[in-house]
């Protein structure tokens, strides 16, 4: 499903009115079609019900114009409160506030009441409350700056309202690019966008103001889609399940990869051990677990079927660049290279990572400490000879970064497609719609997983999934889209045997881990 912003869709819009003759009346009068047939399937018995329409003076207001008069025609009350004089509505959107004050004026269907100002909204918000539905085509997706006034002051009303909420095109006051309120937006029940669905509806906290989403056609023709070469995209069920063939009958475990894995120290062995056991629960054939040699007796018994390989150590427990020659060794036939969880963040430990990183023939999927063994020196990505998968949580992102947090939340796409076009790596920035960008600036978003994943653990089986994967011959792109939905698939599966609400918890990274193929046969394939 591809995603699009709010400059490309304008863009599309022009060039279907410019090039293809489809005037932006018919581009309103679809959308509106679209959108009061999708409330009429989610709203059973429209006719008993009073309708309010909040309207703004643009075209999102001109979409709600057309949804009032398609209502009214069908012999529903509906009330249209336009937040602006009348006079200053301009283009298609007056000839449909005409069209409807005209319907509204021959069979008593409802009203077009004029708000100009907020001691006029304040006189009304008694009428607006007394509404068992109201739609919200007040702002639309060209909104980039903050709520004001009595916008700000109607939509609070909105979100206090005990009456359901149908948001039009995007919820008023949301940031259509990022998901982010500008200061104040809509809380709608379900939104009813046009053409395609925008990356402010998909991203936290965008989703949660969203409500349910559906799609409307509105006859942009595929072919200036194609022509846009949208690059942002949330991933479906259809893009991984073919990643997933059948097995051969006569297959063996060299027929699945091995994958070679660099992980543990002192107080942090299950993390090396969830990475290699995640790994073996995604199919990998072979699985080889370098470690410090020190830590050897304690990690065997957690990984049964990996196999385990001790390394040289600097005493401590920490692996440092002495092991390099054994590493070189172990890497010889593998297919893929997990690289930094549970490590440590010593300073011999980064020139180990950084080397690693410099002298590796096969894949990298580089996680937690090995990430922050980065944070000083993140130009020795560029001196990779193999492609890399970094896995960052928004805390490592900023250090990798430089920045805050903060400023890594306030921009996930853009933070997550600049480092990977910079880099040259596969970035998959963890967290609420995790995402997964691409070298050549392509973006996917994930819509699985849930909060009862905030636990300890969990980055560290995605690692063992995406490396997994990588290793049984599955391409680096392909590896980290598919680790990524089905980790959040497997915890959507828990989550639900736990509760009706996808926000249960409990639930650990182990057991997102037994999951793995229970998921992929039951759910995916």
């Amino acid at each position: 499903m591809f995603l699009v912003t709010a400059g490309q869709m304008q863009e599309m819009d022009k060039q279907a009115i410019e090039s293809f003759g489809i005037s932006g009346l018919v581009l309103m009068e679809n959308a509106a079609r679209g959108a009061v047939d999708i409330l009429i399937n989610r709203y059973k018995d429209l006719k008993t019900k009073r309708i309010a329409i909040l309207a703004g003076r643009g075209n999102n207001g001109g979409d709600g114009f057309v949804i009032a008069r398609y209502l009214m025609e069908k012999g529903i009350l509906v009330n249209t409160f336009l937040l602006s004089k009348k006079k200053k509505v301009q283009g298609d959107a007056k000839i449909n506030m005409d069209l409807a004050q005209k319907l509204c004026d021959g069979n008593n269907a409802g009203e077009i009441i004029e708000i100009p100002d907020a001691k006029t909204f304040q006189n009304n918000r008694a009428a607006i409350c007394r509404h068992d539905l109201i739609i919200d085509a007040i702002l639309g997706t060209g909104l980039n700056s903050d709520v004001k006034g009595f916008f700000k002051d109607a939509i609070e009303l909105l979100n206090r309202s005990k009456s359901p909420i149908f948001a039009i095109d995007i919820p008023s006051g949301l940031h259509s690019d990022t998901g982010q309120p500008l200061g104040i937006a809509v809380k709608a029940d379900a939104t009813a966008t046009f053409a395609f669905a925008k990356a402010g509806h998909i991203l936290y906290p965008g989703n949660k103001y969203t409500g349910k989403l559906d799609v409307v056609d509105i006859g942009i023709t595929n072919y200036i889609a194609r022509e846009k070469s949208i690059s942002l995209s949330v991933l479906t069920k259809k893009q991984i399940a073919p990643l997933f063939p059948s097995r051969s009958f006569d297959s063996h475990k060299g027929s699945y990869g091995h994958l070679a894995i660099i992980a543990g120290s002192p107080g942090k062995t299950g993390a090396a051990a969830l990475c290699a056991n995640a790994a073996a629960r995604s199919g990998t054939g072979l699985i080889t677990l370098g470690i410090p040699e020190s830590l050897n007796e304690r990690l065997e018994p957690q990984v049964t079927e990996p196999m385990t390989r001790p390394l040289k150590e600097d005493g401590n427990g920490l692996l440092t660049e002495t092991c390099m020659d054994q590493i070189n060794t172990m890497l010889d036939g593998k297919q893929a290279l997990a690289l930094g969880p549970g490590i440590g963040t010593h300073d011999r430990t980064k020139k180990l990572v950084h080397a690693l990183i410099e002298k590796s023939q096969i894949p990298l999927i580089i996680d937690a400490d090995g990430l922050n063994c980065l944070a000083d020196n993140s130009k020795v990505l560029k001196k990779k000879k193999a492609p890399a998968i970094l896995t960052p949580h928004p805390g490592e992102m900023a250090r990798l970064c430089r920045t805050s947090t903060a400023k890594v939340q306030a921009d996930r796409i853009g933070t997550a497609i600049s480092f990977a076009k910079n880099h040259d790596v596969i970035l998959v920035l963890k967290g609420a719609q995790t995402i997964i960008a691409l070298p050549d600036g392509t973006c996917s978003i994930c819509p699985t997983g849930n909060p009862g994943m905030a636990s300890g653990g969990m980055g560290d089986v995605l690692t063992g999934m995406i490396a997994g994967f990588c290793a049984q011959g599955f391409s680096p792109k392909d590896a980290a889209r598919a680790g990524v939905y089905i980790h959040g698939l497997c915890a959507d599966r828990l989550a639900k045997k736990l509760s009706k609400k996808m926000g249960a918890f409990g639930y650990l990274a182990t057991d997102v881990m037994n999951d793995i193929p229970f998921a992929i046969h039951q759910d995916l394939l």
